[in-house]
């Protein structure tokens, strides 16, 4: 059995803060859907606790989250204190995205090294730290009933945490020391979100067999 990453209570409660102070901010640009303060506190909390929420109901434990007083009031204070000051956080877009890579990376890792620790084999524990890490945004986007944000062209959030999670269980494979593969898991999921962002890296955008063969044949009949 393996132990699993831990990180301080300071640093769970900041980045659980951190996601659901951009959840309040995302639900705050739909002006038409004129969200009270619970509407917004609840869509704050989802994206703050919904990767962690995930993660422990797929590995048959009690969240986190309600494991202790602190989270809930961080969760909501920091929603809260999104929509209130949305333009005073809209201006420091470089400093949040930057944090918001760094927390994608610690879900990542304390997801997969939990799963890995419960006994899960390699690849499961991969996709319990991608769950970890992006959960909270797609639960943010159902209870808004917008496109699942994770999904469209540009965006890499699910990308950045495989890769990072995929490091993480192959360096644990080589019997690397957990807090070594954590941190490296870490630093290449936040390397590569920031990078994505920067250089607007994308997956290829979905076609249809049909359309792609229409493409590729007007390009060999282009003179």
């Amino acid at each position: 059995m393996q132990t699993a990453f831990t990180i301080p209570l300071w640093a769970d409660l900041l980045a659980v803060g951190i996601g659901s102070l951009q959840g309040a901010l995302f639900a705050a640009g739909f002006r038409d859907r004129r969200l009270d303060l619970l509407g917004v506190a609840i869509i704050g909390i989802a994206t703050g606790f919904g990767g962690g929420l995930l993660r422990d109901l797929l590995l048959n434990r009690v969240p986190l989250a309600l494991d202790s007083n602190w989270y809930l009031p961080v969760a909501t204070g920091a929603a809260l204190l999104g929509m209130l000051l949305e333009r005073v956080f809209h201006r420091l877009g470089g400093l949040l995205t930057a944090l918001d890579a760094l927390t994608i990376g610690l879900f990542a890792a304390i997801g997969s090294t939990a799963a890995l620790a419960a006994g899960l084999p390699e690849v499961p524990s991969v996709f319990v730290g991608v769950i970890a890490a992006v959960g909270g945004s797609i639960l943010r986007d159902l209870l808004l009933n917008v496109p699942i944000a994770l999904m469209h062209v540009g965006s890499l959030y699910a990308v950045a945490a495989l890769v990072g999670t995929i490091v993480l269980v192959a360096l644990r494979a080589v019997g690397v020391p957990i807090l070594v593969a954590a941190v490296v898991c870490v630093a290449v999921t936040f390397a590569v979100r920031l990078l994505a962002v920067l250089f607007r890296w994308s997956l290829p955008e979905q076609q249809s067999l049909r359309r792609v063969r229409w493409i590729r044949r007007r390009g060999d009949n282009t003179p």
